[in-house]
Order: structure tokens, then C-alpha cells, then sequence
């Protein structure tokens, strides 16, 4: 695959283009060009393309057409830069960064920011590097931020990898390392940590971009603190006064609308109602699930869905294009179409609805009328990021048992409450029954057992705890070694029996994600590369999601998308209750709570 030189490599060709004393490559006629710098959409617009990037962009490109020049009509249809993520986990799709471009490019994504902190949990330094290299060799622009929190939260928790300061010194040398992963250990910032600050201080050093990760609703010292300690984004808000407090502190406002997390609506309101200035808002999607990114689109759901709250359509197109390119320090290379950029571009008939009728990346078609047209080859992982489910041995029913205070016969619980279409859950608390020295959820009682079982050293460690918000109401039982960030295996269920048999099928399998009932496997996702993504494509991995998300609600379960919420169960970082291979977590204070109350 042919690599993009440099502005400095071809900036005489360009300047020929423009002249016509050089025929361009590929001639794009008479569109509606969408200009995010000056906010206009002008009309009768032709785009010169050489060297795979923008050489002329005006009213008539006539003098740079010569016999090799490839020539598209644009009969008046919107010409839209190309879509950028600014923030995003690749491995959340259940698959490699390759398969992933596949699906998004489609849909108009021609440049993605992503954290594989996933995989840094389980493989390290060498995993990130995977991908690093895997993303270099795509045709659209992947760049990579180089997780800072592995293990998430230290102390808390165990991944199967540590990274550190001189780790990210390192990787700050990477040609496609673009910046740190979000930072989620925001009470190391506050308190000073000096590990967390020696990763902010490489990463600034370097001249790059620190994400942030401040997921708490205190507005107050704490979260100024944070500001002050360099973080330049983040997207954990949920509420309008939070992306209004990020951008009064100089931060970018990522709002986000992933597979599971609706934060657009009630941030965009800064903007729509309080007038903030929209260049310091940025779309970004977090977390998508595969079906998402087959079924429904990426970043054009997004501005899609942004437009239907209130923005202008190019205000939209900004947030998910210019506005990021600049957050990072690229406006000079995407995030517009205007000379000298690579030539990314999407068309489109409609701003509103977005419908992609082409897609564009370095001055190559990729995509027509929503398929991919490009060959991309799959990338090959080695055996070194496989077979990573290491537990000392089958699990049996026993290991799920939780046993009650000695002599009672009703328990009060602290339970984890899942809240919908949000990654924040609930500390809850609530009386279970005891039955033969032993708590019974049962399955009318709206509560579940939920169990983490250590994947990465075989421990034969198993934690044990409650769950609500599912609505499972038969025998069952989800398990997934996708479990961010440490990524042991969740597994969630109503009795032991079908607990034990899904963990034990995933082991098995190598990893990836399961739904038992009765004693009957009902759907299963192979994730052999880290317990985390397939190898396979992303249709079919799609396909496999799907009726694994069919089988959940036959079980029951009404929310949406809640395999994206059943791994996120181990996030101890985020508020207020969670799981962890070393016990519940409540992470309002950042301690390790008692099961019973």
C-alpha cells in the first residue's frame, strides 16, 4: 500500500496542480464544497487531487484536467471532509484495527484517534505496538494515543500488563503515537501522583496531545485540580454544565454517542441554548459495538444525531472533522478540504441524513454507495496475542457461591445498579433472601450475581457481588473476558450452574463472549486475539454479536446494547459502584467496600 509523502515532499507538485502546469490525478466537478474553516457551503466548486492531496479547491478546475485524469461529478452533491473520531476503543468492535477501517470507511470515518488500552491490560507494551504497526499500513489515517493507565486503577485491581513512565517515553518516539490515552486515574492527578504526572510530562514534552478521562460529577477543587494537571479533553461528561466546566478550563468537550452512551443530547445544550463556542466541542464515539458499526454507521451517526438536537449541520461537520484535526496539532494535514491536506472527502446528497455516496481517503475512492471498494489486506496477529485465558482450571458451581453471615436469613447487599445508555452505575443496596447458608437471588428478584474470575496469571481467583438493571428472569447466564479495563472475565448470571459452564466455555475458546441458559449454550463470540477482538470479518463478527445480543433478550434483558454495559462492570474508575478481581470497589471514595452491608 502506497505511503502519503509529506506536504514538504510534493508541496512543488501541488503548486503545479493549482498552476495547471501539472494535470491532476483526479478532478472532482461542480459540487456544494462545505468549508468548516469559514463556515459557508459554496456552491459550483470543482477539487483538484495530486499526490493524495488537495491541490486546488475554486471554481473551476479545468486547467489541471489532462488525459490521466480521473474526473467524478458531483452534480451539486455536498462535498464533506472526511470524518474523524477523536476519541475511540477499536477493540470494543470485537475486532482488529484493519476490520474495523473496513467497516467505518463506508460510512464516511477516514481518520481515527484510538486508545488501545485494552489490549495494553493484557499483552503490554508489545500489544500497543501491534497495533500501532497494523494501523500504520491502513490507506485512512489511524493514529494511536499511548494508553497511560495500565492497570486503570492501581491497587485496585490487577491487569495482566503495568506501564509506566519510561514505557511511555518510549512510545512517545513511534512515528503514529499521537498523544497519552485518556487519563483515567483522575485521583492520581488530583493527589500529585508522581507516575501519573512523569506520563503527563513525557507525553507534553514530546509535543503531544494528553486525553482525559475525569469521570466524576464533582465540579469543584477536584475537578480544577485536574485541569491543572494537563489533561486537554475528555469525555466522561454526561450532564450540560459538564462540557460547559470543560470548556471554561480550557479543555475540549468530547461528547460522545457510542453503541451504549448517549452523552450528545444534554452537553450539546451548551452550545444550542448557552451559545459556548462550538470549535471547542468535538464528537467522538468511545465504544462501539460491531452491529453498530455494520448496521447503524460511525461518526455520521453521530453528526447525524447532533443535527437532530439543535446544531447546524456544519456545526456538526465541524465538531467531527476540523475541530479535532486542530485539538490534535493536524490542521494542516485533515480535517478540511482545502490545499495542501490529504485528500479525504466524502459525498453526500444530504447534510441532515448523511447518506454516503462516496468516500475518499489520501485521493483514493474507497467506498461507493456504502460499500467498501477498496482491497485492504487482514493484518496477522502472532501466537504471542493469543491463548491469553489463563485460569488454573474449570470452574464448577461452587466457585460462585456466597455465602451469608453466619445464622441470617435475609442479607442487605450492596449491589452494582446498572443505569441505561450511560457508562456511570449505582451504588444500590438491597435485601436478599439466604437460603441453605447460601444468598438466592433467584431470578424474580430483579438481582443478579455477577463474578470476576482472574484470566491473566491463573490464580484460580474468583470475586463475587451483585448486579441489577439486567432483567434477566430465567436461568442464565453472560459471561465475556472482554471486562475494561483489566479485562478479566465478567460473568453475570442468575444461577451457578450456568455461570460455571459459560466461564468454562470461554476458557475454552480462548476468549470472547458467551450466553448460557439451562445448560444450554445459546450464542457465542469467539475473541481469540487477547480475549478482546476476532479474527475474523467484521460482518461476520457482527452477525455473532447480534445473536448474542438476540440471546440475552430472550433472557430477559430490555436494555440496550447490554453486552456493552456487562463489560464495562470492572471499570473501577468510573462512579459509583463496580467489581474487581480484588473486590467491590466503591469508587466515589476509591475503596475497597464489604458485599454486605
Amino acid at each position: 500500500m502506497t505511503t502519503l509523502k509529506s506536504w514538504s515532499d510534493t508541496a512543488h507538485l501541488l503548486i503545479d496542480t493549482a498552476m495547471g502546469r501539472r494535470k491532476a490525478e483526479m478532478v472532482i466537478r461542480n459540487g456544494r464544497w462545505v468549508n468548516v474553516h469559514s463556515g459557508e457551503i459554496i456552491a459550483g466548486t470543482d477539487i483538484a487531487i495530486t499526490a493524495g492531496r488537495f491541490a486546488y479547491v475554486g471554481p473551476d478546475a479545468s486547467h489541471a484536467i489532462g488525459p490521466g485524469t480521473t474526473v467524478i461529478a458531483a452534480e451539486g452533491r455536498y462535498m464533506v471532509p472526511g470524518l474523524c473520531d477523536a476519541h475511540m476503543h477499536v477493540e470494543s468492535g470485537m475486532v482488529t484495527v484493519t476490520e474495523f477501517a473496513r467497516a467505518v470507511i463506508p460510512h464516511g470515518t477516514t481518520s481515527m484517534f484510538i486508545d488501545p488500552h485494552e489490549i495494553a491490560n493484557v499483552l503490554g507494551l508489545s500489544g500497543v505496538r501491534l497495533m500501532h504497526d497494523e494501523a500504520m499500513g491502513l490507506p485512512v489515517n489511524v493514529f494511536v494515543q499511548m494508553p497511560s493507565c495500565v492497570p486503570s486503577a492501581p491497587g485496585l485491581e490487577n491487569a495482566g500488563a503495568e506501564l509506566g513512565p519510561d514505557d511511555v517515553r518510549e512510545a512517545m518516539t513511534w512515528p503514529n503515537i499521537i498523544g497519552l490515552g485518556e487519563m483515567m486515574n483522575f485521583p492520581g492527578v488530583i493527589s500529585g501522583d508522581a507516575k501519573m504526572l512523569a506520563e503527563i510530562a513525557a507525553t507534553q514534552k514530546a509535543g503531544k496531545t494528553v486525553g482525559g478521562h475525569y469521570a466524576s460529577p464533582d465540579l469543584g477543587p477536584a475537578f480544577h485540580a485536574y485541569a491543572a494537571g494537563g489533561p486537554a479533553d475528555d469525555h466522561e461528561g454526561t450532564r450540560r454544565e459538564d462540557a460547559i466546566a470543560r470548556v471554561r478550563q480550557g479543555m475540549r468537550a468530547m461528547l460522545r454517542l457510542g453503541s451504549a452512551w448517549y452523552d450528545v443530547a444534554a452537553q450539546i445544550e451548551a452550545v444550542t441554548e448557552d451559545g459556548l463556542d462550538s470549535r471547542n466541542f468535538i464528537l467522538c464515539t468511545d465504544d462501539s459495538h460491531s452491529g453498530t458499526l455494520v448496521n447503524d454507521g460511525h461518526m455520521n451517526r453521530v453528526v447525524r444525531h447532533a443535527i437532530a438536537q439543535g446544531l447546524k449541520p456544519i456545526t456538526a461537520i465541524q465538531m467531527a472533522s476540523l475541530n479535532t484535526a486542530q485539538h490534535f496539532g493536524l490542521e494542516r494535514e485533515l480535517g478540511s478540504i482545502t490545499p495542501g491536506r490529504r485528500a479525504d472527502l466524502i459525498l453526500t446528497p444530504d447534510l441532515v441524513t448523511l447518506p454516503i455516496d462516496l468516500v475518499i481517503a489520501r485521493g483514493t475512492v474507497l467506498a461507493e454507495a456504502g460499500r467498501l471498494t477498496a482491497d485492504i489486506p487482514a493484518f496477522t496477529y502472532p501466537p504471542s496475542a493469543k491463548n491469553t485465558v489463563n485460569m488454573k482450571r474449570d470452574l464448577t458451581a461452587e466457585d460462585f457461591a456466597i455465602a451469608a453471615p453466619k445464622g441470617a436469613n435475609e442479607v442487605t447487599a450492596r449491589v452494582i445498579g446498572v443505569i441505561e445508555n450511560q457508562a456511570p452505575t449505582r451504588a444500590l443496596e438491597k435485601r436478599l433472601k439466604v437460603a441453605s447458608g447460601l444468598v438466592d437471588v433467584g431470578v424474580q428478584s430483579g438481582v443478579c450475581q455477577i463474578a470476576v474470575v482472574e484470566r491473566h496469571r491463573a490464580t484460580g481467583g474468583v470475586t463475587n457481588a451483585f448486579v441489577s438493571g439486567f432483567g434477566y428472569n430465567v436461568d442464565c447466564a453472560v459471561a465475556s473476558t472482554v471486562a475494561h479495563d483489566s479485562h478479566h472475565m465478567i460473568v453475570v448470571g442468575t444461577n451457578r450452574q450456568d455461570m460455571a459452564m459459560a466461564a468454562n466455555i470461554l476458557r475454552k475458546a480462548g476468549g470472547g463472549a458467551v450466553v448460557v441458559s439451562k445448560g444450554r449454550q445459546l450464542a457465542l463470540v469467539e475473541l481469540p486475539i487477547a480475549g478482546l477482538m476476532s479474527d475474523e470479518r467484521a460482518e461476520l463478527v457482527a452477525a455473532k454479536a447480534g445473536a448474542l445480543v438476540e440471546a440475552m433478550k430472550s433472557c430477559g434483558c430490555t436494555l440496550n446494547n447490554a453486552y456493552m454495559q456487562h463489560s464495562l462492570l470492572a471499570l473501577v474508575v468510573i462512579p459509583e459502584l463496580r467489581i474487581s478481581d480484588m473486590g467491590l470497589v466503591d469508587v466515589r471514595t476509591f475503596e475497597k467496600v464489604d458485599l454486605f452491608v
